[in-house]
């Protein structure tokens, strides 16, 4: 009854009905999720201050996007890859792409849409709405009432299964409009719990709540980088947990099913602070590692480049790594000879690493750099 209660309805299966937030009775700070919660803030904390060090923030941020974008579209089941995506943003018309390379552009599209819309709009249903339909339109799904609640039941379980037959059911219609108003007045009360405790219960709950028809565990995850950038928390949206939720997705699953059976929320948020904890820890490494590399990246450049041509490439290469020689003529304004050239000049170095092996349309890997990110 801590999280909420299983109701029979009519159709003989049942549903569950939501407790209003917060928990109560509240959630018990015992030793361990004190410790939790300390680590992930101050991994948080460190996170923060490595990016406020980059010297570009929002070159990297883009990196990060993707990489989100990819995990939390491959949990639903996509293929595409982060180069996958990345070939496709340097030739659009030109490259024949997949279905699932379009939900990942929308997810990008998407995460992009709710930070911008964070300056002016708080997050509320309204926002979450919006996020929605930028997220399945023109996609898998997108014939699923995109940017709408849904007005039928659904249920989660596996492939084909039946109502009758699912692993969870979340309230009904009516009930989940009742959850939704008070999710959203949890969501406007961020002064009665630690930051991250809030964070995570608001995930949890929204999974639980599960207002749309498709594409709830995306922008659930989405939720959390939104709460933790319009707190302040994070200046920049450089912490993602798909990876983390990916590689531990049976206790994910697991996690979420103990607060709807037993009331555990203080087991989910020990689990969900050990991710945060461990995603900034590695986050913040690879913040470090990028401001280390791009001056020494930097220096090899200008030991051998008579124009500045050579510096705005390596610049322009944390932001797409994955580039053509129309490309790099397009953001350098140079000749099409001396781009060609310039890139042939980074291969030598082994700054990139020529990929088709043709001498027509070839593509270039900015190899040091996506090493940081393909895992």
């Amino acid at each position: 009854m801590r999280a909420g209660r299983y109701v029979q309805q009519i159709g003989g299966y049942k549903a569950f009905i939501p407790a209003p937030l917060p928990p109560a009775p509240p959630v018990a700070m015992d030793s361990e999720l004190s410790r939790l919660l300390s680590d992930a803030d101050r991994a948080l904390g460190r996170l923060d201050g490595a990016a406020s060090i980059l010297p570009n923030p929002d070159l990297f941020v883009a990196m990060y996007v993707r990489q989100e974008a990819v995990l939390s579209s491959q949990i639903e089941g996509t293929q595409s890859t982060l180069e996958d995506i990345l070939e496709f943003e340097i030739d659009k018309r030109g490259r024949e792409h997949t279905k699932d390379i379009d939900e990942v552009v929308n997810y990008i599209s998407a995460m992009h849409y709710g930070l911008a819309r964070l300056d002016s709009l708080p997050l509320s249903l309204r926002l979450i709405r919006e996020i929605h339909k930028t997220l399945l339109e023109g996609v898998r799904g997108g014939n699923r009432t995109p940017g709408e609640f849904r007005t039928s039941q659904n249920w989660i379980g596996p492939g084909d299964c039946t109502l009758d037959k699912a692993t969870f059911v979340p309230p009904p219609v009516h009930e989940m409009h009742q959850a939704l108003d008070n999710f959203e007045s949890f969501l406007r009360n961020t002064d009665t719990l630690p930051v991250l405790v809030h964070c995570g219960i608001a995930h949890a709950h929204f999974e639980t709540i599960h207002p749309f028809l498709d594409g709830n565990g995306r922008v659930g995850r989405l939720l959390i980088t939104f709460l933790l950038c319009q707190q302040k928390i994070l200046q920049s949206p450089l912490l993602y947990l798909s990876h983390y939720l990916k590689t531990h997705r049976a206790t994910y699953y697991d996690r979420l099913m103990a607060i709807r059976n037993e009331g555990d929320w203080e087991g989910w948020l020990k689990f969900f602070l050990r991710g945060i904890y461990e995603v900034s820890q590695a986050a913040t490494s690879t913040a470090r590692s990028i401001t280390d590399m791009r001056e020494k990246h930097r220096h090899i450049i200008a030991d051998i480049s008579s124009n500045n041509y050579g510096l705005q490439l390596v610049d322009h290469l944390f932001q797409q790594p994955v580039v053509n020689v129309r490309y790099a003529q397009g953001k350098l304004g140079c000749a099409y000879v001396t781009a060609n050239r310039l890139l042939e000049q980074f291969v030598e170095m082994g700054l990139l690493i020529e990929t088709t092996g043709g001498q027509r349309n070839r593509t270039f890997r900015y190899e040091p750099y996506l090493a940081l990110f393909e895992t």
